[in-house]
């Protein structure tokens, strides 16, 4: 008796497309309602893009203030690293009333889906700078920053623990690009247990003096519309990160897209992005320009998702990749 297996005479491209559909692995956490996404069928492509090329080629890039760290909690706004700084263990209660009417003057602009990011740019650079001179003269002590911190009502996203864990069990770098300070971030992961090695920061750095008093801040200027030209300046110069063509990148800000500019030849670069406040004023434009929006969403539960699909499967090939790099 002769069989006749039918599937046997289909084109080799059909019965790669069918395996390949049978073999996929869902990630259930794309399906929650606070996830929008343009091109579903892009999304998933990238993602099974980067597990086949492993953890050893994937490199993540994150902003901080309203990514990492949580919008809001319990209804009330979560502060960034220079609202830390509102302390009167550091600033006056003059400086506070100043550095609050330039955040009520510049922030919107910042957040107006009408202008455009040429428009903002200048604003942008007034602010930060008008801020620095503020914090500048209250002669900050850096040996009070650290109780600053742990007084502050600062908190990281809900699952940031096996965020940061999880690259760091995989040796995955993680570039943070903030336009905050640096001194304080730093102290807000020290606090939270999660400073790990494969951590890299660049941000706006204080300048003490032989005291320990502020007198400067550090470099150029890094604000949410010149992190292009902080990726190009100082992550090109990183070698852990060379190699690694794969890039998750995670951001609040529309300025946050330019972040992953200075990978070198990138393959595959997802973009995440937090869609915190003036959810429909900027909807719009959030779908069309980052591949995962995550609206009104406190936790690191998609990134995580997305991490623990390419490499709990790839750790093995992530490894000879690096091993092949080293010889």
């Amino acid at each position: 008796m002769i069989y006749h297996v039918p599937w046997i005479y289909t084109p080799v491209r059909t019965v790669l497309a069918i395996w390949h559909q049978l073999t996929k692995t869902e990630i259930p956490e794309l399906a929650k309602c606070s996830v929008l996404m343009r091109e579903r069928s892009r999304v998933e492509e990238t993602i099974h893009c980067m597990q086949r090329a492993g953890a050893g080629n994937l490199q993540v890039i994150s902003d901080f203030d309203m990514t990492l760290t949580r919008f809001a909690h319990n209804s009330k706004r979560v502060p960034t690293t220079h609202n830390i700084l509102d302390n009167r263990l550091l600033i006056n209660e003059d400086c506070t009333k100043k550095m609050r009417e330039l955040l009520n003057t510049y922030y919107p602009i910042e957040i107006d889906a009408s202008r455009s990011a040429g428009e903002k740019l200048p604003l942008m650079v007034e602010w930060w700078t008008k801020v620095h001179e503020l914090l500048i003269q209250q002669k900050i002590r850096k040996d009070m920053l650290a109780r600053a911190v742990k007084e502050s009502s600062a908190m990281l996203r809900e699952g940031y623990k096996v965020f940061f864990d999880h690259l760091a069990e995989h040796q995955v770098p993680l570039l943070i690009l903030s336009a905050g300070v640096g001194d304080v971030l730093e102290e807000v992961i020290r606090q939270n247990h999660v400073f790990h090695p494969n951590v890299h920061i660049i941000s706006n750095y204080m300048d003490f003096d032989h005291t320990g008093v502020l007198q400067a801040f550090k470099g150029q200027l890094i604000h949410t519309f010149n992190k292009r030209e902080g990726a190009l300046s100082h992550a090109a110069g990183l070698r852990e990160l060379r190699g690694r063509p794969n890039v998750l990148l995670l951001g609040d800000s529309l300025g946050d897209l330019t972040m992953a500019d200075g990978v070198s030849e990138p393959q595959n670069v997802l973009t995440v992005g937090f869609l915190n406040d003036q959810v429909e004023e900027r909807k719009e434009s959030y779908i069309n320009s980052f591949d995962i929006v995550l609206v009104k969403d406190e936790t690191m539960d998609v990134p995580n998702a997305i991490l623990r699909f390419p490499l709990r499967l790839h750790l093995l090939s992530g490894a000879e990749s690096r091993d092949a790099r080293s010889q």
